[in-house]
C-alpha cells in the first residue's frame, strides 16, 4: 500500500485554446438552447468527437461564471437522460480504455488525443508495459500523477490509473498472487471516492483460461463486497471481457457458446449488479449497437460487429452523483474504445 499523506492538491483545468471569453451565468438558459439545437441539427459533426468539457470558475467577488468553449464541445451543453441534479456543475470525468499496449497507443497519437479530452482520472487496461519502459514526462506535464501495476510476464497484461488530483492511497493488487502477478487490479482513493481499474482474465485462449476466468470472478465478488465495508463509493472501470446482454453483442446467437457471452459469465455480471452495482452506461442509454471492442478480423470495426465489454461499474451509494456516460468509438489507438463517465464532485 502506498499512502500519500498530502491529498490537498487542487488540479486547475484547462479549457481548449479556441474557447470564447467568459460569460455571465445569466445567459446560461439562452446560449445552452441555441447550442442544443446546433448539437441536434449537427450529430455526425466533430462535436460528437471532442467531448471537452467547460466548468463554473469563481470570481474574486464570488460571482458564478463560466467559460464556454465553441461548438466542438456542444456535448457538454446537452443534458444526460434522467438528468435530475442542476446541469451545470462541477463535474469529475473518468475514462476507461483497455489499450492494447500502452506504447502502440503512444505511436498512434494517444497523448495528443488525451491532451485534447483531458479526463481528471484515466483507468488504463493492457498496458503491456512498465513505468521504465515508458516516458512519463508527457503526462506528468500534462498533470497526471501515474501509477502502476504491470504484470510480471513482460509485454503482458497490467493496468495503470492517471490522476490530476493526487490520490489520498494507491491499493496495488487485490492480495491474491495469482490474480496480482497477472497485474489485474489497482485502486486509487479520492476523499470518499475510490476508483478501481480492472482488467479481467479472457477465456478465450481455451478451457485452461476459461477455468482461470471463472476463479477469479468467483474471488473478485467477495473481495469487492468486503472492500466495500471500508470504501463504500466505488467505481470499477475497465475491461470485464463478459457481454452482458443480447444487447451488448452483435451476434448474440451465433456467439452464446462463446468466451465473454457466456450463460455463466452472464449470470455472474447479474449477481454482480444485484449486490450494488449500476452499469453506468446502461443507466443512461438503452439504444442497441453500443460497443467498446472489435475483432481485428473481417473488418468487423468498420461494421460495428463489436462487444460491448468495458465497463465503469459505479456502487449503487453514487447513483445520484451520476451525470453521464459515453463510449467513444472514432478513438481508435487499440482494438478497444475509451469509455467515458462524468461524476457530480
Amino acid at each position: 500500500m502506498i499512502k500519500y499523506l498530502d491529498a490537498s492538491r487542487h488540479h486547475t483545468q484547462g479549457i481548449n485554446s479556441q474557447c470564447v471569453p467568459r460569460i455571465d451565468h445569466q445567459s446560461v438558459t439562452k446560449i445552452t438552447l441555441r447550442l442544443y439545437r446546433m448539437a441536434k441539427n449537427q450529430k455526425q459533426n466533430d462535436m460528437y468527437k471532442r467531448p471537452d468539457r467547460f466548468r463554473f470558475t469563481a470570481q474574486n467577488n464570488g460571482k458564478r461564471t463560466f467559460s464556454a468553449c465553441n461548438q466542438t464541445s456542444l456535448i457538454n451543453f446537452m443534458p444526460p437522460k434522467n438528468h435530475s441534479r442542476p446541469f451545470f456543475a462541477m463535474k469529475t470525468r473518468i475514462i476507461t480504455y483497455n489499450i492494447n499496449g500502452l506504447r502502440s497507443a503512444i505511436s498512434k497519437g494517444w497523448i495528443e488525443w488525451l491532451k485534447s479530452v483531458n479526463p481528471d482520472i484515466v483507468c488504463l487496461q493492457e498496458i503491456k508495459a512498465t513505468p521504465e519502459q515508458i516516458d512519463i514526462r508527457p503526462f506528468e506535464e500534462l498533470g497526471y500523477f501515474t501509477h502502476w501495476h504491470p504484470a510480471e510476464k513482460k509485454g503482458y497484461s497490467g493496468v495503470a490509473i492517471f490522476s490530476k488530483k493526487e490520490p489520498d492511497n494507491v491499493e496495488i493488487g487485490c492480495g491474491m498472487p495469482k490474480y496480482d502477478r497477472e497485474g489485474r487490479i489497482l485502486r486509487c482513493d479520492f476523499g470518499d471516492l475510490s476508483v478501481m481499474s480492472a482488467y479481467f482474465p479472457s477465456g478465450s485462449s481455451g478451457e485452461e483460461r476459461q477455468e482461470f476466468k471463472m476463479e477469479f470472478l468467483g474471488d473478485f465478488l467477495p473481495y469487492v463486497s468486503e472492500l466495500r465495508k471500508s470504501r463504500p463509493n466505488l467505481i470499477i472501470s475497465g475491461d470485464y471481457n463478459i457481454c452482458h446482454k443480447a444487447i451488448d453483442i452483435h451476434n448474440p446467437v451465433s456467439n452464446k457458446n462463446s468466451s465473454g457471452f457466456l450463460p455463466e459469465e452472464r449470470e455472474w455480471v447479474d449477481r454482480f449488479v444485484e449486490s450494488g452495482f449500476i452499469d453506468t452506461f446502461r443507466h443512461f442509454n438503452q439504444d442497441p449497437h453500443q460497443y467498446t471492442w472489435w475483432s481485428f478480423r473481417a473488418n468487423a470495426r468498420a461494421k460495428n460487429l463489436g462487444w460491448r465489454i468495458d465497463y465503469h461499474m459505479a456502487t449503487a451509494s453514487l447513483e445520484k452523483r451520476l451525470s453521464r456516460s459515453v463510449i467513444l468509438p472514432e478513438a481508435k489507438h487499440s482494438d478497444h474504445c475509451p469509455v467515458i463517465l462524468e461524476i457530480e464532485d
